[in-house]
């Protein structure tokens, strides 16, 4: 089994409304990928945001932590050949539009914060995002 670092944020919008992606047919989870060589896991974080929504101006509020998790399948399942250490980070944006860069995340928008979780296809994505929803809602916008 590989192990891999990624890293990747939760941002918010200043309706205080959370960036999503699809990767896949039917994968949503928060913008995030590996962590290049050489990269830091907050640059990574950064590229991986710019990449997957095409947002450009995000700034950090909070380091939130890391969690483990296999690397997800379209399905929701768990593809064992992959274990991930993913570094999350909390950023916020005054831009609006979403234009994801690149084509293996076709899809971003905007949910609001009581949606996030249902929407979350990974269990362990959403158990981290619900862990850290206190600290969203205080650090805010």
């Amino acid at each position: 089994m590989k192990e891999t670092v990624s890293a990747g944020g939760i941002v918010l919008n200043g309706r205080g409304e959370v960036a999503l992606v699809k990767n896949g047919p039917d994968f949503w989870g928060f913008p995030k990928g590996h962590v290049d060589p050489g990269e830091d896991t907050l640059t990574a974080a950064r590229r991986e945001v710019t990449e997957e929504t095409g947002l450009i101006h995000v700034a950090l509020k909070l380091d939130l932590g890391s969690y483990t998790r296999y690397k997800g399948m379209p399905s929701g399942g768990d593809d064992k050949s992959e274990f991930k250490t993913i570094r999350m980070y909390l950023f916020s944006t005054e831009e609006e539009k979403l234009v994801p860069i690149d084509p293996g995340n076709p899809e971003s928008r905007w949910v609001t914060i009581d949606l996030v979780s249902e929407m979350l296809t990974n269990p362990k994505d959403r158990e981290f995002f619900e862990s850290v929803v206190p600290l969203v809602l205080k650090a805010g916008v």
